[in-house]
């Protein structure tokens, strides 16, 4: 029997500004306070703009709340001349525990490759931050039938030599493009197909006691009225949360997913 703890890692993008971050995690500790959540069943976190990264660490803190925060990218370098970058080392120094790393937007639009990705994952690693790293495929690939080769080469790629230690600190999460932000979401048979064999590939690369312990999250129009039948899947061990976990409320009922399945 698995020990993976569900995480729900919500990931604001380019939303709210810092003052707006408080109120936002102040909702999100409160909903999920008055409902008696138990953090030991599904872990919370929310991957901010680096602009709220300093105001949620002050909030986290002072009022310990058991709500996680991390970021949505980082520099693969780890200082100098690279202007608008942030290093692991800074991330860090503001306690996050989480950053997002490969997201299909970073790919789409920066053109962002495995190699890339890679890169981000060591440096993370090296500053004891754990990386979700994100892989999926777009829609033709999906109606072409090969999405499970496509999205298993590109999570090799993503982790490819990574040292078991470094593995440890890692994340997947599977996010196929055509269903982010569309409304559209993968069934939670499409979705166990993609995520199992990506288990599967993990446990080829290391072996399945490595492959067991990883978790993997689904992201892709993920709501409170479908997160119950996404995780009732055997390898899907979370979500990564999007355009919902811009509304403290509707993403504290799925992070208690369980209390509605």
């Amino acid at each position: 029997m698995t020990t993976r703890i569900p995480l729900m890692a919500g990931n604001w993008k380019m939303n709210l500004n810092h003052l707006e971050a408080i109120a936002q995690v102040q909702k999100l500790s409160q909903y999920l306070t008055d409902a008696k959540h138990d953090f030991a069943t599904a872990e919370a976190a929310v991957l901010v703009p680096y602009t709220d990264l300093r105001s949620v660490q002050t909030l986290v803190d002072s009022d310990n709340l058991p709500i996680e925060y991390g970021a949505q990218d980082v520099s693969e370098h780890a200082s100098g001349a690279y202007t608008g970058d942030i290093s692991a080392d800074m991330l860090k120094s503001l306690g996050v525990k989480f950053c997002a790393v490969g997201h299909s937007e970073r790919r789409e639009y920066y053109g962002e490759t495995d190699a890339l990705v890679n890169a981000k994952v060591r440096a993370l690693a090296a500053a004891d931050i754990v990386s979700i790293v994100c892989v999926g495929e777009a829609l033709e690939i999906r109606k072409a039938g090969n999405h499970v080769p496509y999205t298993v080469d590109s999570l090799k790629g993503s982790i490819a030599d990574l040292s078991p230690e470094e593995l440890a600190k890692t994340v997947i999460a599977y996010e196929p493009v055509w269903a982010i932000g569309t409304g559209e979401v993968a069934t939670p048979a499409d979705a166990q197909e993609v995520i199992g064999a990506l288990r599967e590939a993990i446990a080829e690369m290391y072996d399945a006691d490595v492959a067991d312990a990883m978790r993997i999250l689904y992201g892709g129009s993920v709501k409170s009225g479908n997160v119950a039948e996404i995780m009732a899947e055997k390898d899907i061990d979370g979500a990564l949360v999007g355009g919902a976990s811009l509304d403290p409320e509707e993403f504290s009922k799925i992070v208690r997913f369980a209390d509605h399945a």
